[in-house]
């Protein structure tokens, strides 16, 4: 069977609005089965915050062979709770970075995270990224990728999340 045909471009909102929540619960599900329920809950992420992430030009989505498979969010600093990190220091604090938020996939899909990864370091030299930590896959592709973990910050619900960044 051929390999996919892949695109990433930014989400079309309000019309891609039921693929992508399709795309999230599928995530959620396979967290749930890598034992890490608690990273998101029921209720997120919601369509409200896509449309956010929209408004800020950050809201993308993977499609392979124009069905949408994955979804991310590619913001611009500054984030507000990485303004303080505990348990050591960001490998550069002083330049502009974005910020991957939200990525989210299919099962089927393979590669998701790499072909995101390059997306983003088209746009910036400087990426910053966290997550729960019980996110064992993710913590595994951050580390296969080349990331560096920071520490710890703290999102605005006062939830610790692990920080990680790369620097090209």
């Amino acid at each position: 069977m051929p390999s996919p045909r892949r695109t990433i471009r930014p989400a079309s909102l309000p019309y891609e609005g039921e693929a992508i929540m399709n795309v999230f619960a599928a995530a959620k599900a396979t967290m749930r089965q890598a034992g890490n329920p608690a990273q998101w809950s029921e209720e997120y992420p919601t369509l409200e915050v896509v449309g956010e992430d929209a408004r800020c030009g950050g809201a993308f989505v993977v499609e392979d062979d124009e069905r949408i498979v994955a979804y991310f969010a590619l913001l611009p600093s500054p984030e507000p709770t990485y303004a303080h990190i505990e348990g050591g220091a960001w490998a550069d604090d002083k330049r502009p970075y974005q910020v991957l938020h939200r990525i989210a996939s299919t099962s089927e899909s393979c590669g998701i995270f790499s072909s995101i990864v390059s997306f983003a370091f088209s746009q910036t030299d400087n990426l910053r990224i966290d997550t729960h930590r019980d996110n064992r896959i993710m913590q595994h592709l951050l580390q296969k990728h080349g990331f560096r973990y920071c520490g710890i910050i703290f999102l605005a619900s006062g939830d610790k999340r692990l920080a990680y960044q790369k620097l090209l």
